[in-house]
């Protein structure tokens, strides 16, 4: 289970909010080593995922849920970039989800992303360092409750 910060794409995703990444579209070539005969859809496991919804609700935590965007790219050229990820149904953008998804998928293994978001793209809003470090209870709650239900 990766927990992490992300930065939102959506209006109705504010900050401090947890995301569970359902599935993560990428512009990085990661999967490629694997020689899959297609485009590889890096999804994450059902079970923990649900698993995390049904944490987020036992605590009264919102949880939305859908796909992600990990980019390898930290500022990207290409203009208007946010809003076509935006537009095509990405919650949010970081940067390890698909390569987490890709390898669990490559060695028959469960992996779940489950993120906290520490600024807005197009809100123009960010969190500091500080409130970082403290704000991201929730999202930590869920992955420890997840944990636990799901050890083997």
């Amino acid at each position: 289970i990766r927990v992490g910060s992300t930065g939102a794409l959506t209006d109705d995703i504010n900050l401090k909010d947890v995301i569970v990444a359902m599935s993560a579209s990428t512009n990085s070539d990661f999967a490629s080593q694997y020689d899959f005969p297609a485009h590889l859809a890096p999804t994450a496991d059902w079970s923990l995922l649900k698993t995390a919804v049904e944490a987020g609700e036992k605590r009264n935590i919102p949880v939305k849920v859908g796909p992600v965007l990990s980019t390898d790219t930290f500022i990207n050229a290409i203009p208007n970039v946010n809003e076509k990820w935006r537009d095509m149904g990405h919650l949010c953008v970081e940067m390890e989800t698909a390569g987490l998804y890709a390898l669990a998928m490559h060695l028959h293994k469960k992996a779940l992303a489950i993120l906290s978001a520490s600024d807005h793209v197009f809100k123009g809003e960010f969190l500091s360092p500080e409130e970082i470090r403290d704000g991201f209870t929730d999202m930590m709650q869920i992955a420890l409750d997840t944990a636990w239900t799901c050890a083997d």
